[in-house]
């Protein structure tokens, strides 16, 4: 074979074989990036998630606020029942003390 046949016959093998490999790397890349479906189909799930997210967040604060309002009431009754037992002691201590009061006079 001459020179510039087989420069040729190089060539010929050179150009195939990289248009084989540029054809093998567009598959590839097509494979990998997603289509607009695809991408639209996970926005969707993504959104649903956080709405979810959102709504069991806006369920125990709920909770959270209900229970703060029963430990409020529970919080007055024990200030009303600290009052009425510390009234009826400084009603008790009053008598007692008017008692002894009569006591010594009497003396």
């Amino acid at each position: 074979m001459s020179r510039p046949m087989l420069l040729v016959f190089l060539l010929l093998i050179l150009i195939i074989t990289s248009q084989f490999e540029w054809r093998q790397q567009l598959v590839v890349d097509i494979d990998m990036t997603p289509s607009v479906t695809q991408k639209q189909q996970i926005s969707r799930r993504e959104e649903a998630l956080k709405e979810k997210i959102i709504l069991s967040q806006e369920k125990n604060i709920h909770r959270l606020n209900e229970l703060v309002r029963s430990l409020q009431q529970q919080l007055l009754q024990c200030k009303g029942n600290n009052l009425t037992t510390n009234g009826t002691r400084s009603h008790l201590t009053e008598h007692v003390i008017e008692l002894e009061r009569e006591q010594i006079l009497e003396e």
